[in-house]
C-alpha cells in the first residue's frame, strides 16, 4: 500500500521520536538534554559501552557516531524489530492516535499525479537555474550581487532567473514533453476561459524556489526586475502541491541548521532568510508575502517551543508584531510560546547584518521580549492614563485580552501577571487623611485631645507614601526614575534638546547628578554645532570628556531596568519625543505640586484653621493622583519615581 507522505509527515510530527526509541534504549542521563530534545544512549545497533547513538526530537532523525546508523521513524522500526514498512507506519500511526488510511484507489492516482507534479516543479526550478547563469540572467546576477548575495549562497538556495517571455518556460517544458494540463496544474502558467493562449505567469524575475518539508520544490517566489511591475513579489498561486498559508519558506533548511540551544526565528521575507543565512543563521524562516498564519505557527511549534518573531524596525513591522501577538495568545500552552525581536528603527535583518555584520543580530536575538512584553507595551504605549476612567479602561482591555487564552492555566497566570503590572504601574498606596491615617465623614482629618493634628509641631504629618514618592524626595543617594528618563532622552536624542531648548534649558532638577548630565548636554550643543554636528556620538563624547560617564551609566542602566524603551538609543525619535513631552509635563506638575505642598504646610503652620487643614488635604489629594499618573512614564513601584540604590 502506498501511503501520502502528508499522512507519513503528520504521524512522525506527531511522535516525538525519543519516545519510540525510548522504549527499547537506556538514555544517559549525562549526555541527555531531555527539555531540549536532545538524547543520547549505547547504540542498540552495535554493542558499545559508551554512548554515541543520538537521537534529536527537533529534526525526527537518529544517528550512531559509532556504526554510521542513522534514519527516522520508520526506519528504526524495520531495521531493529524487523518489521516491514507498512507494519512500522502502522505502528507509529497508533502511536500518534491517527487511524490509518483507507485504501482509496482515487486518492492513490491523486498521489502519483502529485509526484509528477514535482517532477514538472523540478524541471522548471532547473530551467530557471539555468538561464540565471545565461546570457539573459546578466540582470539578475548584478542585482543579487548587489544584494551581496555570493554565488554559493545562491546555489545553495537554487535560486534562478525567469526570462522576459511570455512563453519561454511554457516552450521549455513542452519540449520535454510536459502535457499543457501539467503545467498549468503547477500554477507555472496563466490560464483561463477569458484567455485564448496561455502564458509564463513569471516573467524577468528572479526566481526563489519554495520548499516542502521533503526538500522538494512546490512553487516559486518571483522577484521583479522591472521597477514599472506592480507586484514586486508574485507567489506562485494556490494548487495541489501548494498553499501559501500552510508553507513556511526554508523551513526544511532551517530544521536542519537549527542549534542545539537555538531557536528557529520567522523574518518577513525571502531576502532576509538568505542574508541571515549567509551571514551563519540557518534557522531562519519566512511567511510568503502575507501575516502569520495560524497553520504557520503550528509549523514553529513543532520545531521549537519559543520561536523568534523577527519584525522590521518600522511602524508596520510594529503593527505585524501586535498582529503576530494576537494570533499566538489564544494558542499558548505551557512549555510552548513564542517571543519577539524588534530591530533598529529602519532596518531589517538584511540591512542589519550587511550594515554591522553577524553581531549586530546576535544583539536582536539576545533581547527578545515575551509575549506578555509586547502585549503590555502595545496596551499602554503612548498613552496617557491621568483619569480613574482611563485607568479602568486599561483594567479592562488587559482582562480582555488575557481571556482570550484557551489554555486555563496559561490564563491564570496571564490575569495574574497583567494585574501585577497594573499594581505596580499605578501603585496602591492609598493617601492617608489624617494622624492614623483614619477620618471623619466630612473629610476632615479626626482631632486628639485639645489640640490639632500636628500641633506639637505646627505641621500635618505627611504621609509614609508621599515622603517616599519621588515628588517630594530630595537630593541625595537616590536618582528619580522619572528625571533619569528625561535625562537620558536627551542624551540619546539630542535632537529633542534643540527642538525645545527653552524648555529643556531652564529645567529644574532634584537630583545632583542629574544636574550635571544635564549641564553638560547644554554645554555639548553649543559645542557640537560648531563643530561635526549635534549626535548622540557628540554628545557622548562631550560626556566622556567631562568625566561624567559613570554617571551616565547609572542613569542610563536605572532607565533600562525599568524598561523605558523610548528614551535609549534604539528607539525612534517619535517616540522619544512622545514620552519626553508626557516627562516634562508630569515633572513640571510635580515641581507645582511641591511648592504647593510647602505653602499649604506654612499656611497651616501660621494658622491652624479648618480652612488651611482642608487646603492641604486637597494637596495631599493631587500628590496620589499625580502618583498614578507618573506611572505611565516611570512604571516602577509603589511609590512614583521607584528610585536607584545603586
Amino acid at each position: 500500500m502506498r501511503f501520502p507522505p502528508h499522512f507519513l509527515d503528520e504521524i512522525r510530527d506527531r511522535v516525538p521520536i525519543s519516545s519510540l526509541i525510548g522504549a527499547r534504549v537506556s538514555w544517559d542521563k549525562r549526555k541527555t538534554n531531555a527539555s531540549r530534545g536532545d538524547y543520547w544512549a549505547c547504540c542498540p545497533f552495535h554493542g558499545e559501552k559508551s554512548p554515541s547513538f543520538h537521537c534529536e526530537d527537533k529534526k525526527g532523525r537518529y544517528h550512531c557516531f559509532g556504526c554510521g546508523v542513522s534514519g527516522d521513524h520508520f526506519r528504526f522500526l524495520t531495521e531493529q524489530e524487523g518489521l516491514n514498512f507498512p507494519e512500522a507506519v502502522e505502528r507509529v500511526a497508533e502511536m500518534a492516535g491517527v487511524p490509518m488510511p483507507a485504501r482509496d484507489p482515487r486518492a492513490e492516482e491523486k498521489e502519483k499525479q502529485r509526484a509528477t507534479l514535482h517532477e514538472v516543479m523540478e524541471l522548471a526550478t532547473k530551467f530557471f537555474e539555468t538561464k540565471l547563469q545565461a546570457s539573459e540572467g546578466a540582470k539578475a546576477r548584478a542585482y543579487l550581487r548587489e544584494r551581496g548575495l555570493t554565488p554559493a549562497t545562491q546555489a545553495a538556495f537554487r535560486l534562478g532567473y525567469a526570462p522576459d517571455s511570455r512563453n519561454a518556460l511554457k516552450e521549455h517544458l513542452a519540449s520535454r514533453n510536459i502535457h499543457k494540463d501539467l503545467i498549468e496544474a503547477c500554477g507555472l502558467v496563466v490560464f483561463g476561459d477569458d484567455i485564448p493562449v496561455s502564458y509564463d505567469r513569471f516573467r524577468d524575475r528572479i526566481m526563489f524556489p519554495i520548499h516542502d518539508t521533503r526538500e522538494r520544490v512546490i512553487a516559486f517566489g518571483g522577484r521583479a526586475l522591472s521597477s514599472e511591475v506592480s507586484a514586486k513579489y508574485l507567489n506562485s498561486p494556490d494548487t495541489e502541491l501548494f498553499h501559501k498559508g500552510n508553507v513556511l519558506y526554508n523551513l526544511a533548511r532551517a530544521r536542519k541548521g537549527l542549534p542545539k540551544d537555538g531557536a528557529l526565528v520567522a523574518v518577513e521575507g525571502y531576502m532576509d532568510v538568505i542574508a541571515l543565512a549567509q551571514a551563519g543563521f540557518d534557522q531562519a524562516v519566512a511567511p510568503l508575502g502575507t501575516a502569520l498564519t495560524e497553520r504557520q505557527l503550528e509549523l514553529l511549534w513543532r520545531i521549537s517551543p519559543e520561536p523568534l518573531l523577527c519584525f522590521d524596525g518600522d511602524s508596520a513591522g510594529l503593527r505585524a508584531a501586535f498582529r503576530a501577538a494576537d494570533l499566538a495568545l489564544p494558542m499558548v500552552e505551557p512549555g510552548r510560546t513564542v517571543r519577539f525581536a524588534l530591530l533598529p528603527e529602519g532596518q531589517d535583518p538584511d540591512d542589519l547584518v550587511k550594515a554591522r555584520g553577524r553581531d549586530a543580530f546576535t544583539e536582536v536575538l539576545n533581547d527578545t521580549r515575551s509575549l506578555a512584553d509586547l502585549i503590555w507595551m502595545r496596551e499602554t504605549g503612548g498613552r496617557l492614563f491621568d483619569t480613574p476612567e482611563r485607568r479602568a479602561e486599561l483594567d479592562k482591555t488587559l482582562r480582555e485580552v488575557t481571556g482570550r487564552v484557551k489554555d486555563e492555566g496559561v490564563r491564570f497566570h496571564y490575569a495574574q501577571e497583567m494585574r501585577e503590572r497594573v499594581q505596580t504601574f499605578f501603585g496602591t498606596a492609598q493617601p492617608e487623611r489624617g494622624r492614623g491615617g483614619k477620618g471623619n465623614r466630612d473629610g476632615r482629618a479626626s482631632r486628639g485631645g485639645a489640640g490639632r493634628p500636628g500641633a506639637a509641631s505646627g505641621r500635618l504629618t505627611v504621609s509614609e507614601s508621599l515622603q517616599r514618592s519621588a515628588l517630594v524626595k530630595r537630593a541625595g543617594g537616590v536618582m528619580p526614575l522619572r528625571e533619569a528618563v528625561i535625562v537620558v532622552a536627551l542624551g540619546n536624542h539630542p535632537s529633542l534638546i534643540d527642538e525645545n531648548f527653552d524648555v529643556i534649558d531652564g529645567l529644574d532638577l532634584s537630583h545632583p547628578d542629574l544636574r550635571q548630565l544635564h549641564a553638560v548636554l547644554i554645554d555639548a550643543l553649543a559645542h557640537c554645532e560648531n563643530a561635526k554636528g549635534f549626535d548622540r556620538d557628540c554628545c557622548m563624547a562631550e560626556i566622556d570628556k567631562s568625566g561624567v560617564s559613570e554617571l551616565w551609566e547609572r542613569a542610563e542602566g536605572l532607565v533600562r531596568r525599568a524598561r523605558q524603551w523610548p528614551a535609549l538609543s534604539d528607539a525612534s525619535v517619535e517616540d522619544a519625543r512622545e514620552a519626553l513631552a508626557q516627562a516634562l509635563h508630569l515633572h513640571r506638575n510635580a515641581r507645582t505640586l511641591h511648592r504647593e505642598l510647602r505653602a499649604a504646610e506654612a499656611a497651616l503652620a501660621s494658622d491652624p484653621s479648618d480652612e488651611h487643614l482642608q487646603q492641604l488635604l486637597a494637596v495631599q489629594a493631587q500628590f496620589h493622583d499625580a502618583q498614578a499618573t507618573e506611572a505611565l512614564i516611570e512604571g516602577f513601584g509603589v511609590t512614583s519615581g521607584r528610585v536607584d540604590r545603586n
